[in-house]
């Protein structure tokens, strides 16, 4: 191929991450990037503790593969990619992890254990840890965007499918690649793509969808370890022919979207900080719901029916009423709608099977329907919002609409907010005087000798 035919714009992307310096910045931007890592750390430590991040981890283990990057929850290392993908699955382990919007991917729990695994293997800086940070999350959400809804439409797992590009520019800045190493990093990364939503199909999830992230981080390290030595990719590999856009994206593939506002616009400024655990279309009818019963929660036999309005996608794939495990717990309008009314959403023990086999939620979650609402529909992807009407058993009628769900860009967290809820999630696996110094460690990374004095904390 000669190289006038060679589409500019995903090289220019790379050559706009390569460049990056973390002190020429916004200094909002480094600040959200310190923000991601906390989340995505309370997310692991969480995680680490769920089944599936420790039959991941004992895999890995039993290999004994050779490195020094942390898995948490173990004191044994491990090399890059083996501690990527462990510590990635523990991170997207109990949909805590955040969300690149209108991109709809998972950026946390792919680009910050690639990174993380990547600086622990050089003894990397923490200022060399924020900046592959930042541009994993760039890129992964550019690539994620000139996407489009056909990979999802087609049932693949877009966060899997775009991820290990982003985790291939993170790894890649972090370990100090030239540009044309870079490139072919995330070149190669591009055919490690995959990831189907079969977890979505209301039949049970098993542990499928654990793994994807951790995956994606895991082929990410991998490729950019490969370019590091001098094994290259195709430079036409994200949006030339046969390229990442056009095989996955289809008709729905805007190229253009790699580098419009490219240095103005910032993927830090999309991340979506979750609230509950459960999945984004969700988030905003729980939240409404909880608002709408009251302080207290109310009782199954008080509600007669609610009705949702969501797009036509969030109705077609998150409807099912009767959960069979965890994951199609997490994926169920019903029953989250039926928790949200009844109990505690923010706690994690309300998903796992002893909650959702509750005879009386069940009962209720068969009285919440889904319909499709122009709006939601006219709204989706750049917006995650519901419709609710509550019809109480004494004829009373509450109703409310939320367009955007607190923790979009659009209705953020706030630091506080985010400090608690890494506070809630870390706690379950570390003394609460730890859990501080994590948080004051984060909170300075970028005058970090070594990553290493982070990860001992974790």
């Amino acid at each position: 191929m000669k190289q006038e035919s060679i589409p500019l714009r995903s090289r220019e992307l790379i050559e706009f991450t390569h460049a990056l310096k973390l002190e020429a910045l916004p200094p909002d931007i480094v600040s959200r990037a310190k923000g991601c890592l906390l989340d995505s750390l309370g997310c692991a430590l969480f995680g680490s503790l769920q089944p599936w991040a420790k039959i991941m981890a004992d895999e890995m283990l039993a290999e004994a593969s050779r490195g020094r990057s942390t898995v948490i929850g173990h004191k044994q290392t491990l090399a890059a990619p083996a501690a990527a993908l462990c510590n990635g699955t523990a991170m997207h382990g109990f949909e805590l992890d955040d969300l690149l919007d209108e991109a709809i991917v998972h950026p946390g729990a792919i680009i910050v254990p690639a990174a993380l695994a990547a600086a622990e293997s050089v003894d990397a800086p923490g200022s060399r840890l924020l900046l592959g940070i930042v541009a994993g999350y760039e890129i992964l959400n550019r690539v994620g965007l000139a996407a489009g809804l056909e990979p999802a439409h087609q049932g693949f797992h877009k966060t899997s499918v775009i991820g290990p590009v982003g985790a291939a520019a993170a790894a890649g800045v972090v370990l100090g690649l030239t540009p044309a190493q870079l490139a072919s990093a995330t070149g190669l990364a591009c055919s490690t793509a995959s990831g189907i939503k079969s977890f979505a199909a209301g039949t049970g999830g098993g542990m499928m969808k654990r793994m994807h992230a951790g995956r994606a981080a895991e082929s990410g390290v991998r490729m950019v370890q490969l370019a590091a030595r001098d094994f290259t990719g195709p430079p036409t590999a994200i949006d030339g022919r046969f390229g990442l856009l056009e095989v996955f994206g289809g008709k729905t593939a805007r190229p253009e979207l790699l580098t419009a506002g490219l240095g103005k616009g910032w993927a830090m400024h999309c991340v979506y900080v979750k609230v509950y655990p459960c999945c984004s279309w969700i988030q905003a009818a729980v939240q409404q719901l909880v608002a709408l019963r009251g302080r207290q929660p109310l009782k199954p036999g008080d509600i007669k029916l609610v009705r949702i309005g969501v797009s036509s996608y969030a109705a077609k794939n998150n409807g099912e009423p009767a959960p069979v495990d965890i994951m199609g717990a997490q994926y169920s309008f019903p029953y989250c709608a039926a928790l949200a009314l009844t109990g505690d959403p923010t706690d994690p023990g309300m998903y796992l099977e002893k909650a959702i086999d509750d005879a009386e939620r069940r009962a209720l979650a068969r009285r919440v329907e889904l319909h499709v609402d122009a709006e939601m529909e006219a709204a989706y992807p750049k917006h995650y919002g519901s419709r609710i009407e509550l019809l109480l058993s004494n004829g009373e009628r509450r109703a409310s609409f939320v367009l955007d769900p607190h923790g979009m860009p659009a209705d953020p967290v706030t630091e506080q907010e985010r400090l608690d809820k890494f506070s809630r999630l870390a706690g379950y696996a570390k003394p609460a005087e730890r859990v501080n110094d994590i948080t004051r460690a984060v909170q300075r990374t970028e005058k970090l000798s070594s990553v290493r004095e982070l990860m001992e904390l974790i």
